[in-house]
């Protein structure tokens, strides 16, 4: 046992990963950032040739809160000997793949991050006032470390419907799985006669598009593949430049002085902000199918949108799904070889937390409630803070999953930890006023009853 930790990380995504490059240099701060993996990895299964982060590449892991920093992509690429052919490339938007392979470049090079960690309890300590980590490496020992504050960035899971959580296991494998094995089972999914992908975002346009090209185009080879979805549309990501104003620090603290019942259905209703599809991946897939028709050829592909799975059972070679279109209130049945579920991701209580269960202070639903620098609220006999990174959305939006803001979260959550500005965070980010103006309006414009006054 050594002294405690100033903070410790539990898991090492993204998220945790751009705290724990802010922290890096900063004086006084001791951390920790432990994960089970053997080496960073983000959605391995999604790193398909020719896909794009959804955000500029300014959103990487440091330059929103830190542009100076030395774990920057710009420097990342300054150190791969790529400036100039990143500079007459003109990306604004950088491949998934160099991301990925970004990330790992800060996660190797970091000190405080330890992989093949895995963590397995997070406990309060009472005599030494802080927070005991246990965690296992990957030969069996166990070690505990303390720690003042702890930042849980575990990430999410696969959110699955329940009709089709029966048959991801066992003689299914490979044929019904979750968007984020993709890649996996890529080669499985090409050579089936018919694929069935289910969700309407940016990993479900993907998968389709992926599909659709391994199609020949003479109506030989490759799959029929089928694009089913709950939304009303196959619809594009809002990225107007007012419009990503909702992934703005601004935005976040209007959206938590909300009610909660107000908070609940703007989330619902804001899907197109964070679960749309971007315009350039479903151009490319209409482009696909127009390539695919010339000469009065039929598609070897549908899209339904707004239909729902209401039951799922295996049929033979392949799986009978039992549907609803959720518009027209009308059923029918289809038969797939293979299904792909891009249904998303949902914020799950781990099991590591379960020492600390009795301490946290949850809402009615089960779920954290977190204060505007990200600490969960705790029982006031726990002096240390426990923060967390991507399972907020309830409290503080849509831009809890987003990249755009992870930097400045990263930021607010160090700066809370270390107790001093650390790194300073700005005051207003965003033209846009959420919520009703502050003061009333000094010369209100005349009624519509006296216009014609105005005329004159």
């Amino acid at each position: 046992m050594t002294a405690p930790y100033d903070l410790v990380g539990v898991g090492i995504g993204p998220f945790n990963l751009s705290l724990a490059a802010l922290c890096d240099g900063a004086p006084g701060l001791r951390s920790l950032f432990l994960d089970a993996k053997p080496a960073f990895s983000w959605h391995p299964g999604l790193l398909l040739e020719g896909t794009v982060l959804q955000v500029p590449f300014l959103a990487d892991l440091v330059t929103m809160a830190d542009p100076t920093s030395r774990w920057s992509y710009l420097n990342y690429l300054r150190c791969h000997d790529r400036m100039f052919p990143f500079f007459f490339s003109e990306r604004f938007h950088i491949p998934r793949r160099e991301y990925d392979h970004y990330c790992r470049w800060v996660a190797d090079r970091l000190p405080s991050c330890r992989f093949g960690a895995e963590v397995v309890a997070v406990e309060w300590d009472d005599g030494a006032a802080a927070f005991a980590v246990v965690y296992r490496s990957a030969d069996g020992a166990r070690t505990r470390v303390l720690a003042r504050q702890v930042v849980l960035g575990v990430g999410t899971t696969p959110d699955v419907p329940e009709p089709l959580r029966p048959l991801l296991t066992g003689a299914h494998v490979g044929r019904v799985l979750h968007s984020a094995d993709y890649r996996t089972h890529r080669a499985g999914l090409a050579a089936a006669d018919d694929v069935t992908v289910i969700g309407a975002g940016q990993s479900g346009a993907e998968v389709v598009l992926d599909l659709l090209r391994r199609q020949d185009g003479q109506g030989g080879g490759g799959p029929f593949v089928r694009w089913l979805a709950r939304t009303p549309a196959f619809a594009p990501m809002e990225y107007s430049k007012i419009g990503l104003e909702h992934f703005t620090p601004d935005y976040v603290r209007y959206f938590r002085g909300l009610p909660e019942a107000t908070r609940e259905r703007l989330v619902r209703e804001q899907w197109q902000l964070y679960k749309g599809v971007s315009g350039e991946t479903l151009a490319d897939i209409h482009d696909e199918l127009y390539e695919r028709t010339i000469g009065g050829a039929e598609p070897r592909a549908a899209l339904h949108p707004g239909v729902e799975i209401t039951e799922a059972s295996a049929d033979g070679a392949g799986y009978l799904l039992t549907c609803r279109h959720r518009q027209q209130g009308t059923g029918f049945a289809l038969r797939t070889s293979a299904v792909v579920l891009a249904t998303g991701y949902a914020a799950a209580r781990p099991a590591l937390l379960d020492p600390l269960a009795d301490l946290i202070d949850w809402d009615a639903k089960g779920r954290y409630q977190v204060d505007g620098e990200y600490r969960v609220t705790l029982d006031p006999r726990v002096s240390g803070s426990l923060y967390v990174q991507n399972a907020e959305t309830h409290t503080h939006g849509v831009g809890a999953p987003d990249l755009t803001l992870g930097a400045w979260r990263a930021a607010t959550i160090l700066n809370a930890a270390a107790g001093r500005t650390v790194l300073p965070v700005p005051s207003r980010a965003a033209w846009t006023t959420f919520g009703a103006p502050q003061t009333a309006l000094a010369d209100p414009i005349p009624a519509f009853a006296h216009a014609e006054e105005i005329h004159r």
